[in-house]
């Protein structure tokens, strides 16, 4: 029998009368959930007399595509607060473009040296008036260069045109993205290099700098075979080695990801067996390429980047992807015996790959969502490095300045135009640091190995970090999530034990929407891009990090206790002395 069905217009669930009061009943739900959350406090214990190891800072290196923005005067002045963050630590610098053909204007990813040039018969030209005047100001600014050999001048790229790019139109990877043409000249090259910088500044000094060979070889960074790479290692660290006997040379700078994900490891196996073009074991610890004995590697470097989104309006981090880049170079690394204890430097750990490249999606590293997740990113790292067992040595920033560009554009930079962003306070809480690394627990923590697999994108991570020295303990304490909205602040119950002294005097910092952040004061000034000298001025003032609580308190015959709130998104230092 045939049946006449009629269609009934479907009723959204929301929308429909009992669905609607479900719909309702379901919202209120979430809400009262995250209300609680909010008000359970989370509890966080110090045991100032548990020491779990020494402290070793990693946050003391930062770099730039740009090297010629370092001697301009916001550089400078840049240089000169990274460099005063903590006296004790020194801090590295690492640029790009040391060796770029060029007249040393800067633009964005861009910038030269003219190191070296030929004359019309083929004859090397050296020229240190650029490198002597980069070099020089990081020498009065008290920073130590991470040297980077790169990239390869014009007159020895075997494709040389075209050579400037035009970032951001056109491609990024052109003629100084080659190995040499010739390897004598370009071997003459590094030693002419490294022995004048070692005759200008002394082998003393020179001694504590370090050197890495290219960036980021794995990628259209250089446009040559993983055994040309090893060619091109092998050359340069021995002309390094034959200036400066002495000097800390490490690679491959790869990125650790992609196609060529097994980049690290068969340069490893380079290194440590002797590996030969053909992938065929030479002899242990010989050099393939020359055949005298010893591959230097006195530190292992890698590059591990996050994938940050824009959804709905509001970015979306992806801080697993971050870290779980650097578990995985770390597990490589410990593979070999060899090299499970050399030093391993992060010399790019970012949120995202592009530092220059700004726009909505990019604005929240104008404030504090960029300074709590770099918190993340060293405390989880050194945390993977304790956790796999190898030496994690620094991890560096690719984040400086960019001249003659907008206010607070969405560049990675740690200040605009002379002003400091929140981030860079960051840094400062991390540079109060030191001595023995304490016992912290946390019931808000999200365990490393859940961050390794869902990053952070349910619960937020209130957690932190605590070291003691002398007759001072200093905690550091975030609120982070990967998804930058509007949420309650944490509760926090913070419990100190162990401390020797019943008088304590407390100094808490704060970095978050609010303070030690002028972007908050910008934006507050209806975002003026051609501000008046009050208004940077204003902005120079909040700029710093910011002290909210000083007070001299009492502990009983127990723990002392410290109740407090964390808002999301934020980072907090107590620096208690008795």
């Amino acid at each position: 029998m045939k049946r006449n069905w009629t269609a009934v217009p479907r009723t959204p669930f929301h929308s429909h009368p009992r669905g609607y009061s479900l719909w309702f009943l379901f919202v209120i739900l979430l809400i009262a959930v995250e209300c609680v959350s909010a008000q359970t406090p989370i509890r966080i214990v110090v045991d100032a007399a548990t020491t779990i190891g020494e402290y070793k800072p990693i946050w003391n290196n930062f770099g730039a595509d740009e090297p010629n923005y370092t001697y301009a005067p916001n550089g400078t002045k840049l240089l000169n607060e990274l460099s005063a963050i903590s006296p004790s630590v020194p801090v590295y610098f690492r640029p790009h473009n040391l060796l770029t053909t060029g007249d040393g204007s800067g633009s964005l990813k861009w910038g030269s040296t003219n190191a070296y040039t030929e004359t019309p018969e083929g004859k090397p030209v050296y020229d240190w008036t650029i490198t002597d005047r980069l070099f020089d100001n990081l020498q009065a600014t008290h920073i130590r260069p991470l040297v980077e050999i790169g990239f390869m001048p014009e007159a020895l790229s075997p494709n040389p045109e075209p050579y400037r790019h035009t970032f951001p139109k056109g491609s990024l990877m052109t003629g100084s993205s080659y190995p040499p043409k010739d390897y004598v000249k370009w071997r003459a090259l590094i030693v002419a290099y490294a022995t004048h910088l070692r005759e200008r500044y002394g082998e003393a000094t020179v001694n504590t700098w370090k050197w890495e060979v290219w960036n980021e070889p794995d990628i259209s960074y250089f446009h040559g075979t993983i055994e040309e790479y090893e060619k091109l290692y092998d050359i340069t660290t021995g002309a390094i080695r034959q200036a400066i006997p002495k000097s800390i040379v490490g690679g491959p700078a790869v990125t650790g990801g992609g196609d060529n994900k097994h980049f690290l490891q068969l340069f490893l196996e380079h290194c440590a067996h002797g590996v030969n073009a053909d992938r065929n074991v030479v002899a242990p610890g010989v050099n393939a390429i020359s055949n005298e004995p010893g591959v230097p590697l006195d530190f292992i470097s890698y590059h591990p980047k996050g994938g940050p989104k824009f959804v709905d309006g509001h970015v979306k981090m992806s801080l697993g992807r971050q870290l779980s880049l650097t578990d995985h170079g770390m597990r490589t690394i410990a593979s070999f015996p060899e090299y499970r204890k050399t030093p391993i430097i992060l010399t790019e750990t970012d949120p995202e790959g592009c530092a220059a490249c700004k726009g909505p999606q990019n604005g929240y590293r104008n404030g504090p969502l960029y300074g709590v997740s770099v918190a993340e990113m060293l405390a989880r790292s050194a945390e993977l490095g304790r956790l796999r067992g190898v030496n994690l040595d620094g991890a560096v920033t690719w984040a400086f300045e960019f001249e003659g560009q907008p206010w607070f554009a969405g560049f990675r930079d740690l200040a605009t135009n002379g002003i400091d962003k929140p981030v860079l306070n960051v840094f400062r809480m991390f540079g109060k640091l030191s001595g023995s690394l304490i016992s912290l627990t946390s019931s808000g923590a999200v365990p490393v190995k859940d961050i390794l697999q869902n990053s952070v994108t349910n619960a937020p991570d209130v957690d932190g970090i605590a070291t003691r020295n002398g007759n001072s303990v200093d905690i550091i304490l975030w609120n982070y999530h990967d998804e930058d909205v509007p949420a309650p602040e944490a509760k926090v119950e913070l419990s100190i034990a162990n401390l020797p002294a019943q008088t304590i005097r407390l100094t808490r910092y704060l970095m978050d929407s609010e303070h030690s952040n002028a972007y908050a004061v910008w934006l507050k000034m209806g975002s003026p891009q051609k501000p008046t000298g009050q208004q940077i001025a204003a902005m120079q003032k909040t700029s710093g990090l910011e002290a909210v609580e000083t007070q001299t308190l009492q502990q009983g015959d127990g723990p002392l206790m410290i109740t407090t709130a964390l808002p999301r998104q934020a980072v907090s230092l107590y620096h208690l002395e008795w």
